[in-house]
């Protein structure tokens, strides 16, 4: 006979899943693909294995009893552990705007619950059906939630910083933290707090989606026609009399004639592959999911290349003109992915 934790464990793992889903298909540029939630998921995964190790030291080693672990100390570890995904992907670029910042930290929550349910499932700790709905519907979604979270404020804050200061993780961090905290001390009843956390979020998610995607789609008409401004004068026959043209000439006392050289082509590349990664997106918004050439990824590798050629003095000096930022940088990424 079925025992009714196997019955009832369901329901530990499947609402998660499905709300990670869900915020996947409301995104209709697609940010965060199929192959990155699964690689977040398991990043999240890990974080929980990392938890666990780390709570049980603390709990062994300071004699803390379960109640203040799990109140006050874990909320601590484990959205500090979350967290380090998160900033991992802003640090490299991943994240670009609110909406693939609110899927990538609940795919990271997502892959913490899962995992830790997981555990619950296999020691047989938790047999009540009415346990699992909490677990299910209340801390895992709450595990996605609170990392979506701070994914949303840190990138909010951050997002016209090339550098991220580790003072702007404070404020989504201290709101996870607090938010974890506080369902796991239970004022109400569990359910309630399952309810409130149900309530709640989705109505949150829905305004970071219709913010995010007016933001998403100002950036990339505005940026568009800009790039193809850029585009347009370098391959003109009037080139050197542009601003462009005239500030590589001055560059020519400075460095050598193949760097010049290089950092024209890396200008024109970088505008190309931005302009082509912008035309994907407004594709994608369209219904049509438009698979990456071998042409663009030869294109990102020559982009790379340069990039080395010329060194970090020569891409500073082209910031002005690659109008620099996490967002620009990201688009790369969006051919990539």
């Amino acid at each position: 006979m079925i025992s009714s934790t196997l019955l009832s464990a369901p329901i530990g793992f499947l609402p998660v899943v499905m709300f990670l889903a869900l915020l996947r298909f409301f995104d209709s540029y697609k940010l965060v693909s199929v192959r990155a939630i699964m690689v977040i998921l398991g990043a999240g995964g890990l974080t929980a294995i990392a938890s666990y190790f780390a709570n049980s030291f603390l709990m062994s080693t300071f004699d803390i009893e379960y109640s203040i672990l799990t109140r006050y100390v874990a909320p601590i570890v484990e959205e500090c552990l979350k967290a380090s995904v998160i900033v991992w992907l802003l640090y490299h670029h991943r994240i670009g705007f609110l909406v693939d910042a609110a899927i990538a930290g609940f795919a990271v929550g997502t892959g913490f619950a899962l995992v830790e349910n997981f555990y619950y499932l296999q020691q047989n700790i938790v047999t009540n059906p009415g346990v699992w709905i909490v677990r299910g519907f209340g801390t895992a979604i709450m595990h996605g939630g609170v990392t979506a979270i701070f994914a949303i404020l840190t990138q909010s804050l951050t997002e016209r910083h090339m550098r991220i200061n580790p003072l702007y993780l404070a404020p989504g961090l201290g709101a996870a933290i607090f938010l974890h905290s506080g369902f796991n001390h239970f004022f109400l009843s569990p359910l309630l707090h399952t309810a409130c956390v149900l309530a709640v979020l989705p109505a949150l998610l829905y305004l970071v989606f219709e913010r995010s995607t007016a933001s998403l789609r100002n950036w990339l008409q505005l940026d568009f026609d800009a790039d193809a401004d850029m585009l347009a004068q370098i391959n003109s026959g009037e080139f050197s009399q542009s601003k462009i043209g005239h500030f590589l000439t001055e560059l020519k006392d400075r460095f050598e004639g193949p760097v010049v050289v290089d950092m024209l082509c890396y200008l024109r590349l970088f505008t190309e592959l931005a302009l082509r990664a912008k035309a994907l997106l407004m594709m994608r918004e369209q219904g049509f999911d438009m698979p990456v050439d071998q042409e663009v990824k030869s294109m990102i590798e020559e982009l790379k290349y340069l990039e080395q050629s010329i060194g970090k003095a020569g891409t500073l000096l082209l910031t002005p003109f690659l109008h620099f930022t996490r967002k620009d940088l990201w688009q790369l990424y969006v051919l990539e992915s």
